[in-house]
């Protein structure tokens, strides 16, 4: 808590700073009104619609000087990194632990857990490579050497953030997670030999992946290295049905990809992973063999049924995922679909529409959801303090064994007999992303 409370002084001190700074350039009475800075660019000859984070970003690369400074302070107090700082001075109870930051089945599609309060699906990275050094700069208050030190103060406030949580006394924290587990579960399912292959000798999947799909070899950090960003991409974004719409939206423009090269990487991937590809449209078959005919039908170790006006599709754990009013509707590319009724984008109740690669987004992460439930089971007998898709922080005596937690952890259920499972983790006295 004495981090947590620093961190809101320092975050009030350089925002006092950040805006003096604008207003002195200015001349604006609050430089965080959206319509005073449109109105103050636009008199020095730079129009905007909008001053959204990638907007203001594309802006600074061309600016004029001065309208860059201004823009780049802007870009700095925009960031919201003390929020999460004060939802845990709020949310902490009178021990110094927060409680209550899990909702049990909180994603009506999957049954994961969703976060509440402070939460724990959403904190920010962390990149610094002395994040010790600058946590203990934050703790004592030293606002001038973390000014000093540190470009962003504001940034560097939020990467420091996961730091925050503490194992109690005596004991570290051991965290550890499933590697590429969506990867190796839709490799299962699809029964994608080559992929199975790779998780069995521990090679890397994003060299592999690129490595099928430019027919030569890939290595991290050697020969044909550059490709594997290409493979990386490529695994994150077209698991699921996604196309070239998927691979932007993860990045891949920003990451050195041209447009011209996205068609041909969907085309690619795809045919790397015909089995995955029959999976999608298998589930879609089956979903409306059920809707539309009320029959049951399983494969894939699935069982898809409709009665009592519900859509099911049974996992092997033996969780059954359920939609609601199921029926068949033409998708905007008038072509069959499945709609059900369930909460939208809106958050709202609404009827939404679904198909295959999407049911199997769905599958894919229920299951792993399952696997990880499996997991805390196996290991119940340890203090787990958070879980966060797909790993674990435990609270323990640092006398345990992490190699030992890791091979338990990666046990496979017996429902999912040939799934390759891998956990990797480190010891901590603070939570950090590894």
């Amino acid at each position: 808590m004495d981090l947590v409370r620093k961190a809101i002084e320092m975050d009030s001190r350089f925002r006092s700073e950040l805006t003096a700074a604008i207003k002195d350039i200015t001349a604006l009475d609050n430089p965080n009104s959206v319509q005073q800075m449109k109105q103050w660019l636009s008199d020095n000859g730079l129009e905007t619609d909008s001053l959204g984070k990638k907007v203001v970003a594309e802006l600074i690369k061309t600016a004029p000087p001065e309208l860059q400074t201004v823009l780049e302070l802007r870009q700095q107090l925009a960031k919201s990194s003390v929020k999460k700082y004060q939802t845990m001075e709020r949310a902490v109870c009178d021990d110094g632990r927060a409680r209550g930051m899990f909702a049990f089945y909180g994603a009506n599609r999957t049954g994961r857990w969703a976060g509440r309060l402070i939460q724990l699906q959403n904190l920010p990275q962390n990149h610094l490579p002395d994040l010790a050094a600058a946590r203990a700069l934050v703790k004592s208050g030293d606002f001038d050497a973390i000014k000093l030190l540190y470009e962003d103060v504001l940034d560097t406030l939020s990467q420091l953030i996961r730091t925050a949580f503490i194992p109690k006394g005596g004991t570290q924290f051991y965290v550890s997670d499933f590697s590429a587990i969506e990867a190796r579960v839709i490799t299962w399912y699809a029964g994608e030999t080559w992929r199975q292959k790779v998780f069995e000798t521990g090679s890397d999947i994003y060299c592999a992946s690129a490595s099928q799909m430019f027919h030569v070899p890939v290595e991290k950090h050697g020969v044909n290295g550059h490709l594997r960003q290409k493979g990386k991409i490529a695994e994150l974004a077209l698991g699921y049905g996604g196309s070239v719409g998927a691979l932007k939206a993860m990045g891949a423009v920003e990451m050195g990809l041209t447009e011209d090269e996205l068609p041909p990487l969907v085309d690619a991937w795809r045919q790397t992973n015909p089995n995955i590809v029959k999976f999608w449209w298998d589930v879609d078959h089956a979903v409306i063999e059920a809707v539309k005919y009320k029959h049951t039908t399983s494969s894939y170790g699935l069982t898809f049924s409709c009665r009592s006006g519900m859509l099911f599709i049974t996992l092997p754990s033996g969780r059954n995922l359920a939609y609601v009013k199921p029926k068949v509707g033409i998708n905007k590319f008038g072509g069959e679909c499945i709609t059900y009724e369930g909460v939208g984008a809106t958050k709202k109740w609404e009827r939404l529409d679904s198909y295959g690669p999407k049911f199997v987004e769905n599958i894919v992460q229920a299951t792993s959801r399952d696997i990880l439930c499996y997991a805390m089971k196996t290991l119940r007998c340890c203090s787990i303090v958070m879980h966060i898709h797909d790993e674990l922080v435990i609270e323990a005596d640092p006398r345990m064994s992490l190699d030992v937690l890791c091979e338990q952890m990666s046990r496979t259920p017996p429902w999912a007999k040939g799934l390759k499972l891998r956990a990797d983790g480190y010891i901590t006295p603070f939570y950090k992303k590894d």
